[in-house]
């Protein structure tokens, strides 16, 4: 997946407002990017990439569309392109000391903890976790040496303080959490891994 330089992702709780807002979103401007679609708990999200200028007119039409069913937005007009790997699935391993770890309640959230902790301090983005499985909620692992990852973990914090779920910084984690870490994440995939 390819977005430059700029990245959005809105996110509703309604899925026929996010296609009635996505629809907006490309009649109005070109657009290099959009996907669509739902997540638990039944939100609809709404992901773009291209232009600054064609993001701003995109949102701007998403918003006067259906601006009482947005939960949240994130716009990042120069996105990290760590962050935009690991939106596409991206997984990262790293030998660094530390483990970070931000939890959000939205999907945007996360997003923009992400981009701006790698910014910010000298991270692996290993792992972005978005909504599915979650509850709507999502999560971030970041991998460095010690400082850099409370850095990281802390920059990332203070730009989703409403969303904030919960942030972490663990040293030296286990070997063995490390390996489940490493796995697919998902509880009921690796128990049935274990059973094969």
């Amino acid at each position: 997946m390819t977005i430059q330089p700029a990245l959005a992702l809105l996110e509703f709780d309604s899925i026929a407002a996010g296609i009635v807002a996505g629809d907006a979103m490309v009649k109005r401007a070109p657009l290099d990017l959009i996907r669509t679609g739902t997540v638990q708990p039944g939100k609809y999200l709404v992901l773009v990439g291209g232009r600054v200028a064609d993001l701003e007119e995109a949102i701007d039409a998403a918003q006067a569309a259906e601006s009482d069913r947005l939960v949240d937005i994130v716009f990042l007009p120069d996105v990290h392109p760590d962050v935009v790997a690991a939106v596409a699935g991206v997984r990262r391993t790293d030998d660094g000391e530390a483990l970070g770890v931000i939890e959000t309640t939205t999907v945007a959230a996360i997003i923009q903890a992400a981009d701006a902790g790698v910014k910010g301090a000298q991270v692996t983005l290993r792992e972005l976790r978005m909504a599915d499985g979650l509850g709507g909620k999502g999560y971030l692992l970041f991998g460095g040496p010690v400082a850099e990852v409370e850095a990281g973990v802390a920059i990332g914090s203070a730009r989703v303080t409403g969303q904030l779920v919960r942030e972490t910084v663990i040293a030296q984690l286990h070997s063995e959490m490390l390996e489940n870490l490493t796995e697919d994440g998902r509880f009921i995939r690796v128990v049935r891994a274990e059973e094969e």
